[in-house]
């Protein structure tokens, strides 16, 4: 059993691990063989439907359970697998705080499909809809932000960012293998995801407050900076996410809180933070493709 435990914590934390520089692929396979850089033609929609097919055939009558990420604005889902949502953020210490270049997840706010990218992941998810920004805002940068082999951010760029949440007794740290620990190799997770829009404008939100975090009286660590005026926030049960993922299903659990509007944040105080910050974080990671096959769906309640 100790053995079997051990495989099983290295497997999940390789499964969930995200952005540590020794694995610029973030642990799913994105882009690492492609390179996937912005200035690479998108792959046709040929790809991203064999995909598609590729995931139906290798979940049907396997047991997955829920998978992420959806459309949060379409309830339906057929998934028959259950588990017992996880509890609310401040029963949960934060383990991770990451974010992705396009929204993973689909709302009205963000709904704009901003390609088919690479095929693993770059290039590709949803956007906010540019034409209510001003020039001002949508001016470009001086330096590059957040620069890395598979893309740049820029002004008007969305990002979707995801707060992990453990129920284990773990430190905020690099990687999703911060959400787990020796004494807990199963702990249940939730992330709590805001999408956000780069602005050049030094008085909108700075990410640096956004992603503030600290240690509760309860001897929690909770992230202080997520926004309350986004909406009420979606919850439904789902998975891991990641483009390593578009052709199969991730065996993991995740209870997701997703906000189903845009928040505006200060691109230079984003690039800031990818210079130095406590997850290691340094670039937009890619996407899994939104998944819409009802029989690995839940029903949003």
């Amino acid at each position: 059993m100790k053995n079997h435990s051990i495989a099983m914590a290295i497997a999940m934390a390789a499964s969930l691990m995200l952005a540590a520089p020794a694995v610029a692929h973030d642990g799913h396979h994105e882009g690492a063989h492609t390179g996937g850089h912005a200035s690479h033609a998108p792959v046709a929609d040929k790809v991203i439907a064999e995909q598609r097919e590729a995931l139906a055939r290798n979940t049907a009558g396997k047991g997955f359970g829920p998978q992420s990420p959806r459309d949060i604005d379409a309830v339906e889902g057929n998934n028959p697998r259950i588990f017992s949502a996880a509890p609310a953020s401040t029963q949960m210490s934060l383990c991770n705080i990451h974010f992705h270049k396009n929204a993973e997840h689909k709302a009205k706010d963000f709904s704009i499909y901003a390609g088919n990218g690479n095929g693993h992941g770059y290039q590709s998810g949803y956007r906010y809809d540019t034409s209510h920004l001003s020039k001002a805002e949508l001016a470009p940068t001086e330096h590059k932000v957040c620069d890395s082999a598979h893309s740049t951010l820029r002004p008007g760029d969305t990002i979707e960012v995801h707060y992990v949440y453990s129920t284990a007794q773990v430190t905020p740290g690099p990687t999703l293998g911060s959400c787990l620990s020796k004494a807990i190799n199963n702990p249940q997770l939730r992330v709590e995801a805001q999408v956000y829009v780069l602005v050049n404008d030094r008085h909108a939100a700075s990410f640096k407050d956004l992603t503030q975090y600290g240690k509760a009286a309860s001897g929690l660590y909770q992230a202080t900076g997520i926004p309350n005026n986004t909406g009420t926030p979606v919850q439904y049960a789902g998975s891991t996410t990641g483009p390593g993922y578009n052709e199969k299903g991730s065996p993991f659990q995740v209870t997701w809180s997703v906000r189903p509007h845009v928040a505006k944040v200060n691109i230079a105080t984003v690039g800031k933070w990818c210079e130095k910050n406590d997850f290691d974080e340094n670039h937009g990671h890619g996407v899994r493709n939104l998944v819409k096959n009802p029989d690995i769906l839940s029903r949003i309640n």
